[in-house]
């Protein structure tokens, strides 16, 4: 696992059933049509927004996603469905990033509820360290964190980066902001993110449930 892509979305006014119901049809299809779609994720936020998230082994992974089945029943399906339709409500949201470290789910179809986003832009000149702190804490979250059942850190350019994890659910949730890479994040944020810990890390939280899983 390789590759990821997010994009934010929001539903347009009196659609957003519709929305899901589409998403929901899109998991399966994903699952049906799509082998190098490795994880896929349909979201729904607490401020009612929207989101997908998907994985890929690499480019030509992603490649064949954007030309698949589901994109281009989104792109068809955008302008009534998604506020500003499909070139400003998702393709100008569209962001892709490289995958620095994983745990993955044991069970492809892991049964995940809630979802939670961080953005993180690092320091000047910390580019590397916060690199290498998100890299190394995959391992720990295996070790520690039994039901955060996929974790991502993920390299979206030379300083901007984020972490992707789903749960079993708030619980798991709860644990996993109390753990040790929390802690260890917390400890070092002043030195290695824009806005440290409060205007760095907390007010870039988005927490998601989720509405639709894919997986291989």
């Amino acid at each position: 696992m390789k590759e990821a892509t997010f994009i934010p979305f929001t539903a347009k006014p009196g659609q957003s059933n519709n929305l899901e119901a589409f998403l929901q049809k899109g998991a399966k299809l994903v699952t049906q049509t799509e082998p190098n779609t490795l994880f896929w994720y349909a979201l729904m936020g607490q401020d009612g927004s929207y989101g997908i998230i998907d994985f890929f082994p690499n480019e030509e992974g992603r490649a064949e996603h954007f030309a698949g089945q589901v994109a281009g029943a989104l792109n068809e399906s955008s302008s009534e469905l998604v506020l500003k339709g499909w070139d400003e409500g998702i393709v100008a949201n569209i962001s892709n990033a490289s995958v620095l470290s994983s745990k993955q789910p044991e069970e492809q179809l892991s049964g995940a509820t809630e979802a939670t986003y961080i953005l993180l832009n690092a320091q000047p000149g910390m580019e590397q360290t916060l690199e290498n702190l998100l890299t190394g804490a995959a391992n720990v979250i295996k070790q520690t964190e039994p039901n955060t059942l996929l974790w991502t850190a993920l390299k979206l350019s030379n300083n901007t980066f984020a972490i992707f994890d789903t749960f079993t659910d708030e619980t798991a949730r709860a644990v996993h902001f109390d753990g040790k890479v929390a802690a260890a994040l917390k400890d070092q944020a002043d030195a290695l993110v824009v806005g440290g810990w409060e205007n760095g890390v907390l007010k870039n939280i988005h927490n998601f449930s989720i509405i639709a899983e894919a997986g291989k």
